[in-house]
C-alpha cells in the first residue's frame, strides 16, 4: 500500500506540471488525452495483478489453459509485429505479455496495463473455440494496446479531485484511489463498483480486436456470432458479468457488421 501511496504521489506531481499528452491511437488514429505515465501504470498494474492471482484460483485444466495461452501469445505477437513495423513500437515496449485463467462461473475477462490478462473460467463454455477466444482476447488487449485504462483513470482522478487539491486526496485516501485503479481496469467486483467504458472506447476495442485477431489468424466473423451468443444470455436474469463491464445491444452487432470488411483485409487463414 505505501508504494501504491508513492506511484500515486508522482502522478500528481507530474499532473501539476506537466501538460497532458496528446497520443495518436494506432488503426483508429483518434487523439487521445492522458495525464498519467503509462510506465507507472503498468508498475502499478503489475503489483495489483500478482495481489490478484494470489488470492484466486487459477485454473488446473491444462486444455483450457493451454488455449488461453496459444490464442494469447498468437495475437500478442501479430500485435506486436504490427506495432513495431509501423511506428507504434514504443506504445508497447514494456509489456510483457501474460495470460491467466481463474476457476470461476464468472462470464467475464479483463486487462491490467503492460498485457497482464486474466479469463474466468465460465466464459470458455460461450467463446466455445480458439476462435471465440480470440474475439474477447483480442478486444481485451486492444483495451490495453489504445490505453483506455489511461484515460479513464486520468478523467476520475480530475473529476473526483480536481486541481490543487488532487494531491491532498491522493495523500489522505490511498485506499479509496487503488479502489478506483482496480474499478478503472474492470477488477471492481472485489470491491463492489465497476466503471464502464465509454461507447466510444467499447467501439474502438471491438474494431481493433478484430482486427488483432485477424492479423493472428482467426475468422473476424467469429466476433458476430460471439456477441450474438452473449445477447442470448442476457435474455433471462440479468446480464453477464462480461455484459455489465463491456455494455453489449443491437447498435453494437451493427458496428461489427461494419466492422467486418476492414477487419477481413487482414485476414490471412493459418
Amino acid at each position: 500500500m505505501k508504494k501504491f501511496g508513492l506511484y500515486l504521489l508522482v502522478a500528481v506531481l507530474l499532473m501539476q506540471f506537466v501538460p497532458p499528452s496528446c497520443k495518436t491511437v494506432p488503426l483508429s488514429g483518434r487523439q487521445q488525452l492522458t495525464f498519467l505515465p503509462e510506465s507507472m501504470l503498468v508498475e502499478m498494474g503489475l503489483s495489483n495483478y500478482s495481489e490478484f492471482l494470489s488470492t484466486h484460483k487459477i485454473s488446473t485444466d491444462q486444455r483450457q489453459t493451454a488455449m488461453l495461452n496459444n490464442v494469447g501469445n498468437r495475437i500478442a505477437n501479430a500485435v506486436e509485429d504490427y506495432m513495431k513495423n509501423n511506428g507504434f513500437g514504443s506504445r508497447i515496449a514494456e509489456f510483457q505479455w501474460e495470460f491467466n485463467l481463474i476457476e470461476e462461473d464468472m462470464v467475464n475477462a479483463w486487462a491490467m496495463p503492460g498485457g497482464k490478462i486474466v479469463f474466468y473460467s465460465g466464459i470458455l463454455p460461450v467463446t466455445q473455440n480458439d476462435a471465440g477466444v480470440a474475439v474477447v482476447m483480442g478486444h481485451e488487449i486492444a483495451h490495453v494496446v489504445a490505453r483506455h485504462g489511461n484515460e479513464r483513470m486520468s478523467q476520475q482522478l480530475l473529476v473526483q479531485t480536481g486541481g490543487i487539491a488532487l494531491s491532498v486526496a491522493l495523500r489522505e485516501k490511498p485506499e479509496e484511489t487503488r479502489n478506483m485503479f482496480l474499478a478503472t481496469y474492470g477488477i471492481g467486483s472485489a470491491i463492489g463498483v465497476v466503471l464502464p467504458y465509454s461507447r466510444a472506447h467499447e467501439r474502438e476495442a471491438d474494431r481493433l480486436g478484430m482486427i488483432f485477431m485477424a492479423m493472428a489468424g482467426y475468422d473476424p466473423r467469429e466476433a458476430l456470432a460471439f456477441w450474438e451468443r452473449m445477447e442470448e444470455m442476457s435474455g433471462g436474469g440479468g446480464p453477464p458479468e462480461f455484459l455489465s463491464t463491456h455494455p453489449t445491444s443491437a447498435g453494437r452487432i451493427r458496428d461489427i457488421k461494419n466492422f467486418l470488411p476492414e477487419a477481413m483485409q487482414y485476414y490471412k487463414p493459418h
